[in-house]
């Protein structure tokens, strides 16, 4: 079949520190995009003045500046005044194989019935910090399909007919986090051919800090139960800490030095978690003795970090969303 024709769709806001990097890969693929679109959803730093050196330079760029664009508006705008029938999707904050596009491309042209096709992803773990943090949250190992080791689909990482887009209704606009796998979930719910492109990799940049580890997540916490994602990531946190408070009941008659008791008792199963997480990457992670021991000190902490940012994004959901919700189905009855 005849080279089908690509625009890669990418949301920004304040990327002045990685905006380049992304361009810069995405401008030495084997296979160039017939186009860059790019929507800027209110950046207050120089992101789009760096877009803008590449569109007068002669690049295939383009830049749409939007006042307050979460990602999935971002996606939206930009994929609506895309040419090409073929969306490719990429985030800012990422670095793109120099095969990835091709690696797409190839995986529709080798079978034209496709109408998505996900690529794969990596955590880039350039710090103790980061690779610690990308065993507790970050990496998913790979699984096998149809005899190909691969990551878990990642809209970041995906080629997806312009049509397909249309047809699911695009990505949700409303959300920080969540957009993504709701889109996926409409993909994979839908009458679409998918298929994978291992060697498609985009690798991504990490939280390098616990505080800003905590400030994202609570964001995407929030989000995430906007998006209607309970199950998948609230309904385990929930589960542990409520049974800790059951155990803590105790110390009503027992007193204070129950409490230690369950203190020790979160400590060991913050420590178990970190155990199981060390064990699920092995492969992906592997390390001698002494430097796992070390990963463990920090991947309690890293792993309590992110309980904390789990329970405090609920309740802003749920003083933020579910009762403004409420209060104003209370106002409409009245």
């Amino acid at each position: 079949m005849d080279e089908i024709k690509i625009s890669v769709v990418v949301p920004v806001r304040d990327e002045e520190d990685s905006i380049r990097v992304l361009l810069d890969g995405l401008l030495a693929q084997t296979r160039r995009a017939d186009e860059i679109v790019i929507t800027d959803g209110g950046s207050r730093d120089r992101t789009a003045e760096i877009v803008g050196e590449y569109a007068r330079r002669g690049e295939p760029v383009s830049l749409m500046r939007e006042g307050a664009a979460l990602p999935g508006r971002g996606r939206n705008l930009a994929a609506a005044r895309a040419s090409s029938d073929w969306l490719a999707f990429i985030d800012a904050g990422t670095r793109p194989a120099a095969v990835w596009l091709e690696a797409l491309a190839e995986a529709v042209e080798r079978d034209p019935t496709v109408d998505a096709v996900f690529g794969s992803w990596e955590p880039i773990t350039d710090s103790f910090f980061k690779e610690c943090a990308a065993i507790a949250y970050a990496y998913a190992p790979p699984v096998e399909f149809d005899g190909v080791s691969i990551t878990p689909p990642c809209v970041g990482s995906s080629l997806v007919r312009r049509k397909v887009w249309q047809e699911v209704g695009g990505f949700a606009e409303e959300l920080r986090s969540g957009e993504d796998i709701l889109f996926m979930e409409k993909i994979s719910g839908g009458n679409f051919r998918v298929a994978y492109a291992p060697r498609a990799l985009v690798s991504w940049e990490m939280q390098p800090t616990l505080w800003r580890t905590f400030k994202r997540f609570t964001l995407y916490s929030r989000h995430n139960l906007r998006a209607g994602l309970w199950r998948q990531w609230h309904a385990a946190v929930v589960g542990r800490y409520a049974a800790l408070l059951l155990c803590a009941l105790p110390s009503l008659a027992l007193g204070a030095r129950w409490l230690a008791a369950v203190a020790g008792l979160w400590l060991l199963m913050q420590t178990a978690r970190a155990v199981v997480a060390l064990r699920r990457n092995r492969r992906s992670f592997p390390a001698t003795p002494a430097r796992n021991a070390a990963r463990l000190l920090l991947l309690v902490p890293v792993i309590s970090t992110l309980d904390a940012a789990t329970i405090l994004g609920a309740i802003h959901w749920a003083v933020a969303d579910r009762l403004r919700v409420s209060r104003a189905a209370a106002i409409a009855r009245d």
